[in-house]
């Protein structure tokens, strides 16, 4: 990419956001923050007994996250962040207007098994199925890309830097 953007990793829970974010950010050369540190304590504890947040619990999580990717504007960087609704987007764009976004998209089956697999993680595979009914995807109005997360991280990754080069284009 010519320019360096900030990029946003979505997709629901178990798409490989927090995997493919720091491979995506070290293929572009630049910083990549983890979305679940912006958490506050009370939504990790909300989200580990099996809660799903509601917005209110959001957007005090997007501020944060927001406020990150305008410091990087410029500069480039990348960020995950579940993103699943378009005005959760907006209001991230409202603080990073140049931030695009990497959706990462996959079979629910595929993403469940790999859910299901991971450990350490607060988000149980329960909370999917509301994931999925929140998923807004992007619109054609968004800056961004989606990226199928079959395959290898390897491979995903490589099929993200050459969708958002593509951007440039």
């Amino acid at each position: 990419m010519s320019t360096p953007h900030v990029v946003v990793v979505m997709g629901v829970a178990g798409t490989g956001k927090t995997t493919i974010g720091p491979l995506l950010a070290d293929a572009l050369g630049v910083p990549y923050a983890e979305g679940d540190d912006f958490h506050p304590p009370a939504n990790i504890a909300k989200m580990s007994a099996g809660t799903p947040l509601d917005d209110a619990d959001r957007w005090p999580w997007l501020d944060a996250i927001g406020r990150w990717a305008h410091g990087r504007a410029g500069l480039g960087g990348v960020v995950s962040s579940s993103a699943l609704k378009r005005s959760y987007r907006d209001r991230l764009r409202a603080e990073a207007p140049g931030a695009v976004f990497l959706h990462l998209t996959g079979d629910r089956a595929l993403i469940e098994e790999r859910m299901a697999a991971r450990k350490g993680h607060f988000m149980p595979t329960a909370l999917l199925d509301s994931q999925f009914a929140t998923l807004q995807p992007l619109e054609d109005d968004e800056a961004g890309v989606a990226v199928d997360v079959s395959g290898t991280p390897e491979e995903i990754t490589q099929r993200a830097v050459a969708a958002l080069r593509r951007l440039d284009s």
